[in-house]
């Protein structure tokens, strides 16, 4: 193993090492007046520019972002464009009502068709690959959770989408060890997603579009309808003023502007990559649907295979750090990688001597309350879109669109769903969010840890879930 893993570039991301030199854009070079001004050039900042620009073609429309578009989750998730919202379906049904869970998920099949029909318009090459998802059960717990998952689905009418398999049927998709069954969904594709983000940006720009990279917001300043003052985004290169909506789609980046800090909070997740696998490899391990895979840990495990034959596993990463820092650094310890490779090769052993190229990190963005929001602001000028939790790839796209008929004011853009909602609760101030996030990793691991130990639960296991946000 020690062998296997000298060359490992830890820090490295796959994507955007696959997608090659890619020369930044131009920085603002002095103050600036625009219909809407977008901070941050990932996926929802992408999205929003791209649907209002296709259904408004006359706005003029800026992102700022302060390194590069896709610098954060958006250009190095999982490859995952999952029909998954950010909240389960069964707690989408608690919280909002069989009716409005069904939409969300409906909306969310939708939307990664339309993903994949907008790569076809726009002559995207973002290796999109409709293979489903498979959820895996590797112990009681799992399993017992996969089957009131789909008892879910099939009370909302949406069983035709998705099939709970037995242990001998989830073999003969994938050869995973120590599995009891797993849940199939039909809708789910995998990505590229430093392609997409590329693809996306270029789009943008075709439609007149502007980006602005290397570009840090330093303020942020809501507008005043009644007095006729617009919002404005004050940065490293000049004042950006907008005459219809400032939109703040920094995702976990929100945490480090002003007056932001605690309506986010950053969580790490980490992903390794192994070497291209040889045929003979692939035949062990079967998996020829190419579905994205998970299991019911809670410290999360997903799996993607990618164009050029890898495998991509990831899980939760480092510890919440105090103040909600999210230092690169952080990211590249090779500590950090060690669990997440032996669980791999835990899953499949015939990849104990396969070299491991790439192992990084990325910052997610949570709320408080576990749901994403898209609200306008309209008196104030400022709109919000953010809160994917991990699961933001597939819907950020609608989140986005929604986000545009708000500002646009085009109402069949706008769904009704339950992530149109303006922002809910604040996260604590420190030092209790350290104390509390910290907690709740510690906790999750441990109940991972006796899960598979012995099926036993930790006394605190109840405590742990009530005060998480997801």
């Amino acid at each position: 193993m020690t062998q296997s893993l000298r060359d490992t570039q830890y820090g490295t991301i796959f994507w955007k090492d696959s997608l090659g030199e890619v020369l930044p854009r131009a920085a603002l070079a002095g103050d600036e007046t625009v219909d809407v001004a977008i901070l941050g050039g990932g996926f929802s900042g992408l999205w929003t520019a791209y649907f209002l620009l296709r259904a408004n073609p006359g706005l003029s429309v800026a992102i700022i972002e302060k390194h590069t578009c896709g610098h954060g989750a958006s250009g190095r998730n999982g490859g995952w464009c999952s029909p998954r919202y950010p909240v389960l379906v069964d707690e989408l049904e608690r919280k909002f009502g069989a009716e409005a869970a069904r939409a969300t998920i409906l909306a969310q099949y939708a939307i990664i068709e339309d993903i994949g029909r907008i790569c076809e318009e726009e002559g995207i090459d973002a290796h999109f690959r409709q293979g489903g998802l498979l959820s895996v059960a590797r112990s009681a717990r799992q399993w017992a959770g996969l089957q009131a998952t789909y008892a879910t689905y099939d009370r909302l009418g949406l069983a035709h989408d998705v099939a709970l398999i037995d242990a001998a049927a989830t073999l003969a998709k994938v050869r995973i060890s120590k599995v009891l069954g797993g849940m199939s969904t039909v809708a789910g594709a995998s990505i590229h997603p430093a392609r997409l983000v590329s693809g996306l940006a270029r789009a943008v720009e075709a439609r007149g579009g502007r980006i602005y990279e290397g570009t840090a917001v330093t303020a942020v300043r809501p507008g005043n309808l009644s007095s006729g003052q617009a919002a404005m985004l004050e940065t490293s290169g000049g004042e950006v003023t907008a005459r219809r909506a400032v939109v703040m789609a920094g995702e976990a980046y929100l945490s480090t502007v002003p007056g932001w800090h605690r309506q986010i909070l950053p969580m790490s997740s980490m992903i390794v990559a192994t070497a291209p696998l040889d045929d003979a490899t692939w035949a062990a391990i079967g998996w020829d649907g190419y579905e994205c895979i998970s299991s019911g840990a809670y410290t999360k495990d997903y799996l993607t295979r990618t164009r050029d034959g890898r495998i991509l596993f990831g899980s939760r990463g480092a510890p919440y750090l105090f103040g909600s820092k999210m230092p690169e650094s952080a990211l590249a310890d090779p500590a950090l990688y060690g669990p997440i490779i032996k669980t791999l090769r835990e899953w499949f052993p015939v990849l104990t001597d396969v070299p491991i190229t790439h192992a990084w990190g990325g910052y997610l963005g949570v709320p408080r309350d576990g749901l994403p929001s898209v609200f306008f602001d309209k008196a104030r000028g400022l709109a919000n879109i953010y809160g994917y939790t991990g699961r933001g790839v597939a819907t950020t796209a609608l989140a986005g669109r929604a986000l545009a008929g708000l500002i646009g004011d085009v109402p069949a853009m706008v769904p009704d769903l339950p992530m149109i909602r303006a922002p809910g609760q604040l996260w604590e101030i420190e030092p209790a969010r350290w104390v509390g996030v910290r907690y709740i990793q510690n906790a999750f691991a441990r109940i991972d840890a006796a899960d598979f130990r012995d099926g036993s639960i930790p006394f605190d296991a109840g405590l742990a879930k009530t005060l998480a946000p997801i």
